[in-house]
């Protein structure tokens, strides 16, 4: 099972954090202890790590045999970071992390960190299209890329709809298209409304 996402910046600021089990301590603090654990790794060694000392925020694992393993992979200034169980293929996790990364890539055309703070609805929309509840729910790309483009859609036909002076409502006499003039002297006039 994934029991968290993170995403930090090389400075050990959180980018993105979603946990899909209690906490026995702050987010916070568990995500300066992952950082510690990343940021002082040689660049050469593998992307992922037996993390014994997560027991104390996560709670210890029911088999005393079985560790938390930190799986992350740095782009650039950005670490992206999942902590999963023995369940888990660190190698899939690998992959997962990929797919993650390519999917922000198709929403935002080559994602960087102001990405992630601007847009961070989005980010946590992709991720739900990826993950639920801790258990993998999507790998294609193009799948998860259609179901964000298409809620994407809907938000803005929603907004349209909701909003009379929003560009392109529908209702007007210039074939459904209306401006904000259109729409003010529509009213003052009384054209429509009655």
């Amino acid at each position: 099972m994934i029991h968290a996402v993170l995403i930090f910046n090389t400075s050990g600021i959180p980018r993105l954090t979603k946990f899909y089990t209690p906490l026995h301590q702050s987010s916070q603090t568990v995500v300066q202890k992952i950082f510690s654990l990343i940021s002082v790794r040689p660049a050469g060694l593998c992307n992922f790590l037996d993390a014994p000392e997560l027991e104390a925020f996560l709670g210890p694992k029911d088999d005393s045999n079985e560790r938390w393993r930190v799986v992350y992979r740095n782009y650039a200034t950005l670490y992206f970071v999942f902590v999963v169980d023995g369940a888990e293929s660190e190698l899939g996790i690998l992959d997962l992390i990929q797919v993650f990364v390519e999917a922000l890539d198709r929403s935002f055309e080559n994602v960087c960190e102001l990405d992630l703070v601007f847009h961070f609805d989005e980010v946590h929309h992709i991720l739900a299209e990826i993950i639920q509840g801790g258990l993998v729910l999507e790998t294609n790309v193009e799948e998860i890329n259609l179901s964000v483009k298409s809620a994407l859609k809907a938000r803005k036909d929603s907004f349209v709809s909701s909003h009379p002076l929003a560009l392109g409502s529908g209702g007007s006499r210039n074939g459904g298209l209306q401006t904000h003039l259109n729409w003010l002297t529509d009213r003052l006039t009384g054209v429509s409304g009655r």
